[in-house]
C-alpha cells in the first residue's frame, strides 16, 4: 500500500471530489465545491515527492521531469479511480487528484432529463457534453456510454487523457484508449479508430482543429460519436466548433457541423442548499430540422429562441434549468445569478446588489 492512499481513503470518507498536495503547505480537500484544510503537517518538496513517485509510472516521472507537469491515472482496488495532475511549482512538486467513482451512476441515478438517456440510441452522429472544469460532465458522458453498454449489442471505443471511469463489456465490447501510454494522441487515436470497427467512439477532449475535424469526419462515416468541450452553452459550443477552423473553411464547417451534430448537452454543477452536495443545470439542445437551418446559416444567436420552442424534443435553455432549481430551493440564488445567462430573470431574487460589478 503506498503512503499517500490514506489519503485517498480520507478523500473517499469525505465525499471530496479532489486533493490537493502542494510543497509547503497542508494537504487539502474540495468538498462539495468548498476548499477544506486536512489535519496534517505542511508538507516538504523531499518529502512529497518521494510519496508521489511512489504511485508514478516511471516513464510519466521522466516526462513530468522534462515539461514540468503531467497527467496519469491510478486505482486502488475496491476504492475509485483517480485523475492525476503533477507540477512544479514555485516551493517545488505539486499534485492534484481527481476521484473517478468505480461504480458508473446511471442517468435516472443522476436525475438527467430523459432525452440524455435517449442519446445513447442514436445510430449516428456527433453529440458533444460541455461545460467548465469540473462541472460534471466525464459523469454525465459516462451514465451516457454505460446506457450504451446496457442496451446496445455493439462496438465501443474510448479515448482519453488519462482513462477516468472504466466501462466493463455487458451488452457491447469496450476498449479503453489512454493518450500517451496506449496512443500518441486524440488524432492518433481518431484515425486509428476508423479501422478499428466501433460503432460508437467517446473523445474525451476535443482540444484542437485536427481531433474536431476527425471527429465530425467519423460521425459522417456512419459512426456515433460523444466528445467534450470547454464551453458554456449550446450556442457556444456551435461557434466555437466553427471558429476553430480557417476562416476560409467555415462555411463547409457549417454545412459539414448541421448535418453531423446531433444534440448539445451543457451544463454547470451549484452547491445545494437544502442538503450537503451539489447538483447540475444541464442545457439540451436537441438538432432538428430548424436548428440544423440555423447552422447552416450562420443564425446560432437565434438558438435559444428555437429552444425555447422545442420542449417537445426535450430541449431547455441553462437558465430554465437554474430557475426550476431556484424555484424548489435546491441552490441559492446568488449562485443562480452568477451561472444563468439572462442576468434580469434573476436579480429580482437576489437579496443584496449582485457582487460581480462587471455585469451591471
Amino acid at each position: 500500500m503506498a503512503q499517500i492512499d490514506a489519503f485517498f481513503k480520507l478523500m473517499n470518507d469525505e465525499g471530496a471530489s479532489d486533493l490537493h498536495m502542494i510543497a509547503g503547505q497542508q494537504p487539502v480537500l474540495r468538498v462539495h465545491g468548498d476548499i477544506e484544510r486536512v489535519k496534517f503537517k505542511t508538507m516538504e518538496d523531499e518529502t512529497l515527492k518521494s510519496m508521489l513517485y511512489e504511485i508514478c509510472p516511471e516513464d510519466k516521472i521522466k516526462i513530468f521531469e522534462e515539461r514540468g507537469d503531467m497527467d496519469f491515472g491510478y486505482e486502488i482496488p475496491g476504492l475509485a479511480r483517480y485523475r492525476c495532475n503533477f507540477f512544479q511549482q514555485k516551493y517545488g512538486i505539486g499534485a492534484v487528484f481527481r476521484e473517478i467513482p468505480s461504480d458508473i451512476l446511471t442517468c435516472d441515478q443522476l436525475g438527467l432529463p430523459r432525452v440524455i438517456s435517449k442519446l445513447a440510441n442514436l445510430p449516428k452522429g456527433l453529440v458533444l457534453v460541455t461545460g467548465p472544469t469540473g462541472s460534471g460532465k466525464s459523469t454525465t458522458l459516462a451514465a451516457i456510454i454505460d446506457e450504451a453498454n446496457r442496451t446496445r449489442s455493439d462496438h465501443i471505443l474510448t479515448i482519453e487523457d488519462p482513462i477516468e471511469f472504466v466501462h466493463k463489456s455487458q451488452g457491447c465490447i469496450v476498449n479503453h484508449r489512454e493518450v500517451g501510454t496506449h496512443t500518441k494522441s486524440f488524432s492518433a487515436a481518431l484515425r486509428g479508430a476508423l479501422r478499428e470497427d466501433p460503432d460508437i467512439i467517446m473523445v474525451g477532449e476535443m482540444r484542437d482543429l485536427e481531433t474536431i475535424s476527425l471527429a465530425m469526419e467519423a460521425s459522417m462515416t456512419g459512426h456515433l460519436v460523444f466528445g467534450t468541450l470547454h464551453t458554456m452553452n449550446a450556442m457556444k459550443t456551435v461557434d466555437r466548433v466553427v471558429e476553430i477552423f480557417p476562416a476560409n473553411q467555415q462555411g463547409q464547417v457549417r454545412s459539414t457541423l448541421a448535418d453531423a451534430l446531433k444534440a448539445v448537452v451543457s451544463q454547470a454543477l451549484f452547491k445545494r442548499v437544502d442538503i450537503r452536495g451539489r447538483v447540475a443545470a444541464l442545457e439540451v439542445l436537441i438538432c432538428t430540422p430548424a436548428v440544423r437551418n440555423l447552422i447552416r446559416e450562420s443564425k446560432t444567436y437565434q438558438i435559444p429562441s428555437v429552444m425555447q420552442t422545442g420542449k417537445k424534443y426535450g430541449m431547455q435553455t441553462v437558465d430554465d434549468a437554474i430557475m426550476a432549481l431556484l424555484e424548489k430551493k435546491k441552490i441559492s440564488a446568488e449562485d443562480a445569478y452568477t451561472n444563468c445567462i439572462e442576468k434580469q430573470k434573476f436579480v429580482k431574487f437576489l437579496r443584496r446588489p449582485p457582487t460581480d460589478f462587471t455585469e451591471i
